[in-house]
């Protein structure tokens, strides 16, 4: 039955207060459910960035990037990937891990992927800002030559994963293979998105269907505003990534009212 305070208050109002508490169960159980939470999210981006260093004498990948040096320029791709990638994993178990809660009619479903979205773009935020300072600090400039710009695209990102992880909630809950199909695609997605070597020198017909890959367009528009006067991969639009950011919010968006009950009774 609903409260008194709940009749006086507006579902506006309502909704915040779910989305609040949900945020700060969220965030204790990210950051200390987990000792180790802290220290996995900030070692998986170092590791990576220090063994593609380590092999970079082999491929020589600095070479075929154009006014941006080659550490600098990996680390803003690789946080970038992560951003999209966490929005896109997290929300696989967001609808089974807060099963219980739908009991209380002000809870949604589409609630706790919003929720967890949002808490993995602020600690990867966090997170990303914590590799500028170190950076700085060992003499490597990563600072974005256009600021506002650049986290106009790590806004854009954010919301790129915010709309595949709507989409993946509600099919990863439907059918489980979804969610494993999903999580053999992360390795190889890293790879055919540019973000460990530049893909200005792949052949023109494999470029053609690599750019069909909105992750590839947001995170050279990132990059282009990082390093100025970078030569982005040819194709790369604006365009064609904010309308598949958009897309994917709206076709996430009617999954989760399409799919509500089934996703309560799940």
């Amino acid at each position: 039955m609903p409260t008194d305070q709940d009749i006086s208050r507006t579902p506006w109002q309502v909704t915040r207060s779910v989305w609040y508490a949900m945020f700060m169960r969220e965030a204790v159980s990210r950051t200390m459910a987990d000792r180790m939470g802290w220290f996995w999210m900030i070692a998986e981006p170092l590791a990576f960035t220090m063994i593609m260093v380590a092999i970079r004498g082999f491929i020589r990948g600095d070479r075929f990037i154009v006014n941006a040096e080659f550490i600098p320029w990996m680390i803003v791709g690789i946080m970038g990937f992560f951003l999209v990638r966490e929005g896109l994993l997290r929300g696989l178990g967001a609808v089974s891990a807060n099963s219980a809660l739908f009991a209380y009619r002000q809870v949604q479903p589409v609630d706790p992927v919003l929720v967890r979205n949002f808490l993995e773009g602020m600690l990867r935020t966090f997170i990303f800002m914590l590799f500028i300072v170190g950076a700085l600090m060992l003499g490597t400039d990563i600072m974005p030559d256009h600021g506002v710009r650049a986290v106009f695209w790590w806004i854009s990102l954010w919301c790129l994963g915010m709309g595949l992880g709507l989409i993946t909630s509600v099919a990863g809950t439907l059918v489980p293979e979804v969610a494993t199909v999903i999580r053999m695609l992360n390795m190889p997605l890293l790879i055919l998105s540019g973000v460990i070597f530049p893909l200005n020198q792949l052949p023109h017909w494999l470029l053609e269907y690599l750019m069909y890959n909105p992750i590839v367009h947001g995170l050279e528009l990132l990059r282009v505003n990082f390093f100025d006067g970078y030569q982005t991969v040819p194709g790369t639009s604006a365009t064609y990534f904010w309308l598949f950011t958009l897309a994917t919010i709206v076709i996430g968006l009617l999954m989760h009212m399409r799919f509500k009950e089934k996703l309560k009774a799940k």
